[in-house]
């Protein structure tokens, strides 16, 4: 049976491209990475992909000012590397209407908290465990969603439980969270390579 091909875009360090990547490597992951855009050329997710001979582009404001430009460069890539689905790990940008209509209800994020709670618009980074900790609440950790043209208000798919410890700084948290994320989201996508449609 054909892997299903996973086209994911970064913007630092790619750890969740890497738990990925590592996933689609273990007998009956039935998927692939098909290719990694980044829109920071400095991107050590995108060293990585080119380490393990993964496709990747360099596609941001630096080679396309003109952000309908972006969009489409961005959507032409996805298509030219016959990508079916598309996951945003740690990609810091807003994906353009025509990227978002060729993959309509087949784009994950992976966002650190719990939606919709702690997402909006600024809250990325520290920022999401700074507020969970400020909030008081006892359990936070990874949600994974489907991308529509807001920040973070696509149909949640997945959830996995963290608990906030009571001498949980930002930094511990997210260490602890982004683990999480490392077995969360490659399980959702090794069930959609299943047939399992979120």
């Amino acid at each position: 049976m054909r892997n299903l091909r996973v086209g994911v875009l970064v913007s630092h360090n790619g750890s969740n491209l890497r738990a990925l990547h590592r996933s689609s490597l273990e007998p009956g992951a039935r998927f692939e990475i098909a290719v990694v855009i980044g829109n920071n050329s400095e991107a050590a997710g995108l060293a990585y992909a080119r380490a393990n001979r993964i496709p990747t582009r360099h596609l941001s404001g630096a080679t396309h000012p003109d952000p309908d430009a972006l969009d489409d460069a961005i959507r032409a890539a996805l298509v030219e590397h016959a990508t079916e689905w598309v996951v945003t790990a740690g990609y810091m940008k807003k994906l353009g209407p025509r990227t978002r209509r060729q993959f309509d209800s087949r784009i994950l994020n992976i966002h650190p908290a719990p939606l919709p709670r702690f997402g909006g618009i600024g809250m990325f980074g520290l920022r999401v465990h700074e507020a969970v900790l400020a909030s008081g609440v006892g359990v936070t950790g990874p949600t994974v969603h489907l991308v529509d043209g807001d920040y973070d208000t696509g149909r949640v798919i997945a959830q996995r439980e963290v608990p906030v410890l009571a001498d949980d700084t930002a930094q511990t948290l997210a260490a602890r969270v982004l683990e999480a994320e490392h077995v969360v989201l490659p399980l959702v996508v090794r069930q959609i390579a299943a047939g399992r449609r979120p």
